[in-house]
């Protein structure tokens, strides 16, 4: 407690000893008390302030050695200002300043960046982040100390999604109706399945997932486009036996209504959730209104039992029938792909995009995602679940100004949490990564700050993404090769 003023002037005696200690505490506390700091005996609570002057918000082509600038200031005392890239910290200067630290932007992939200054005083206190998105210039693909090996496995075509296995295998799916296995890297000659599909536009073979147990049951679910009765789109199982399927193993989980004549947004992408329940995702088949419509599965993230019967805690299954049963959350335009966190309780949906942004979406039972009204965070309303992050298809005026920064793309594509067991550095475990099938980049979002920065370039279509809890790579699945980033 603050001693008395009134008692301190009327008494010249010696404070007791613990009261002696006490005011020293804070005397250190608070820098000594003098004129213009914190008054004597009283702590200091007054966070710093900082402002990042250099590089300007939105500059672009930065290329070679930068010198990042701050100013900061405080009652008492500034003790350091603490400068990141990428929320990761790059220097710490102490003060009283100047404030200024010199980076090579060379080590970070060219693209979007994030640069942030912060202060902190003697007591612990610290600022608000000042940030400023930036541009870096230059021609790395990746960040130093990585590797890209974009032809890690080639001979792939068309293909559309793949799966691996806690063996090492990757069960790639071909949108020609062909499922391959790559096993230590080579792509086996023999199939694991062929199925008769109609693969127009974005029709075929588009989703693969394993079971959680799949070790002992060898069972491996296909989304594909069938023909028959009608085209439309299926789930099945089938059971592996080595790197084959079992003769006559197909087992139906889902068929699909009727597609109409649009060959395009089929969604695609299979997983199993952390519930052990496998989540479908599903296009609205060219016609928006079937996004709302929860008599349909169309348009929507579906969730089965792995033997293909629905769930009934499914949040619309009380009070719907047949596969609006399984509808899970509604409102998606095309989500193609999707994934869930190793280990977490994360889910995030990646929602391609018409006329302006392409989007990420955190996966909620029973949400709705806004399609048709709304697009990215554009007419978000009450009631819908806006984006997490959503970039757009054109540059903003002045480039980088608007939601997504300097990305731009055409269809989001490709999702995977890196895990926490990997063998990335530590700012990158917990990261989503996503890519745009259009402009060929591989990016990540930090969560914690709500931002994306460049990762990777990979050209050639990137169409999925996995990142490896066995060797802690990062696999890029293109239309025609697996490419394989990783540290050395």
């Amino acid at each position: 407690m603050r001693p008395s003023s009134s008692i301190m002037a009327r008494s010249p005696r010696r404070l007791p000893a613990a009261a002696a200690a006490l005011v020293g505490v804070a005397l250190v506390a608070c820098g000594g008390g003098g004129s213009g700091g914190t008054p004597v005996g009283e702590l200091d609570s007054v966070a710093p302030s900082a402002a990042l002057s250099a590089p300007a918000p939105l500059a672009s082509g930065l290329a070679g050695t930068l010198t990042l600038q701050a100013s900061a200031s405080d009652n008492v005392g500034v003790a350091a200002v603490e400068f990141q890239v990428d929320a990761v910290q790059v220097a710490s200067v102490p003060g009283p300043g100047p404030y200024s630290a010199t980076i090579d932007s060379n080590a970070w992939a060219s693209g979007q960046h994030v640069l942030r200054v912060r202060a902190r005083d003697a007591a612990g206190n610290v600022s608000a982040w000042s940030s400023a998105t930036v541009e870096f210039g230059g021609s790395r693909v990746v960040p130093a100390g990585f590797t890209r090996n974009l032809g890690w496995v080639g001979g792939l075509v068309d293909a559309t999604a793949f799966a691996q296995a806690p063996d090492g295998r990757f069960f790639v799916a071909e949108q020609g109706g062909t499922l391959r296995v790559v096993r230590g890297g080579v792509l086996l000659a023999e199939p694991f399945v062929r199925l008769n599909v109609d693969s127009r536009g974005e029709r075929g073979l588009i989703g693969v997932a394993l079971h959680p147990d799949f070790a002992a049951n060898g069972w491996v679910y296909l989304h594909y486009t069938t023909p028959e009765g009608g085209a439309h789109n299926r789930i099945s199982r089938f059971t592996a036996v080595g790197d084959v399927a079992s003769a006559g193993s197909e087992v139906r989980i889902a068929d699909l209504p009727v597609l109409s004549t649009a060959t395009n947004h089929n969604g695609g992408a299979l997983h199993f959730g952390p519930d052990g329940k496998l989540y479908v995702g599903v296009g609205e088949n060219a016609n928006p209104a079937n996004a709302q419509n929860l008599a349909s599965p169309l348009g929507k993230i579906l969730r089965f039992n792995a033997d293909g019967t629905i769930p009934g805690d499914n949040p619309f299954a009380a009070n719907a029938s047949g596969l609006a049963r399984a509808v899970w959350a509604y409102g998606l335009r095309n989500p193609f792909t999707f994934a869930f966190e190793p280990g977490g309780s994360r889910m995030y949906i990646n929602d391609v995009g018409q006329n302006a942004w392409e989007e990420i979406d955190a996966g909620t039972a029973g949400a709705n995602y806004g399609w048709p009204a709304s697009e990215g965070p554009v007419n978000v309303s009450a009631g819908t679940t806006p984006p997490l992050f959503a970039y757009g298809h054109a540059p903003a005026a002045p480039p980088g100004s608007g939601p997504g920064g300097f990305l731009t793309g055409v269809a989001i594509a490709g999702g995977s949490f890196y895990p926490a067991s990997g063998t990335f550095p530590a700012e990158y475990r917990g990261s989503y990564f996503f890519a745009d099938l259009g402009s060929g980049f591989v990016a990540r979002y930090d969560a914690a700050n709500q931002a994306a920065y460049a990762f990777a370039q990979v050209g050639n279509s990137p169409v999925d993404l996995h990142a490896s809890p066995f060797d802690g790579a990062l696999y890029v699945l293109t239309r025609s090769a697996i490419a394989r980033i990783s540290r050395p």
